[in-house]
């Protein structure tokens, strides 16, 4: 994600390119992108940099938002098989190794969704489902209609809702694997930020404001205390 979007400007493509396969070279075999990415462009660098070489990696993309100016989601089935279509194109592959739910649509039934990748499973474009930020509730309904292969959410030393909200347990008792995104707090806790960081004006996440520029290790006191 963030080689396009999201943190700052995006990287000259080339440059993306290069980092990508040099991850490959060094052993890196799974690869995690989305529509909502740039959007659209980092499908595209991720295609590009992992054609030579399609054979010999996994690929994740997300479908979920609607993309139209707005921040709302669209997980109707009809959308998914059309983002399915078109992410496949951006990615160069007959096929989506992983394909994750990026956010559930509480205006879709899960069911439908799951519904909706089973059919794309049947015909051989997308091998394995996942859901980002799923209730245990929600995981257990969708993995009912379509296994749930693997569960991604937000997972740090500071963030430890799955051990709180039962989607950790889900995932035992169900055998899904479960992916954490900002294992190390979007940076902050690699010890490499203070209060002298300055971040792109443009980027829009909060932990980019002063609260959150203490060091990790005392934001991290701060929320254990509380």
């Amino acid at each position: 994600m963030s080689i396009s979007a999201n943190y700052g400007p995006p990287a000259p493509k080339n440059q993306g390119i290069k980092v990508i396969r040099a991850a490959h070279e060094k052993g890196v075999t799974f690869f995690d992108t989305a529509e909502v990415y740039g959007p659209y462009t980092n499908e595209e660098l991720v295609g590009e940099a992992l054609a030579p070489f399609r054979d010999k990696v996994v690929i994740a993309s997300k479908f979920g938002f609607a993309i139209d100016g707005t921040i709302g989601l669209n997980s109707r089935p009809e959308h998914i098989k059309q983002v399915t279509e078109a992410s496949l194109k951006r990615l160069k592959t007959d096929r989506i190794d992983l394909f994750y739910q990026h956010r559930v649509d509480p205006a879709v039934p899960i069911e439908d969704v799951a519904g909706a990748i089973k059919d794309l499973i049947s015909e051989g474009k997308v091998l394995h489902f996942g859901l980002s930020e799923a209730s245990a509730r929600t995981i257990r309904r969708a993995h009912a209609v379509q296994p749930v292969t693997a569960i991604q959410s937000e997972y740090s030393l500071w963030t430890r809702d799955p051990e709180q909200n039962g989607v950790l347990k889900a995932c035992e008792e169900l055998g899904i694997g479960f992916v954490p995104w900002a294992p190390l707090g979007e940076g902050y806790l690699t010890g490499k930020m203070d209060a002298h960081t300055k971040f792109d004006p443009k980027r829009t996440f909060d932990r980019s404001s002063r609260a959150f520029l203490l060091k990790p290790w005392q934001q991290i006191g701060r929320l254990l205390i509380c």
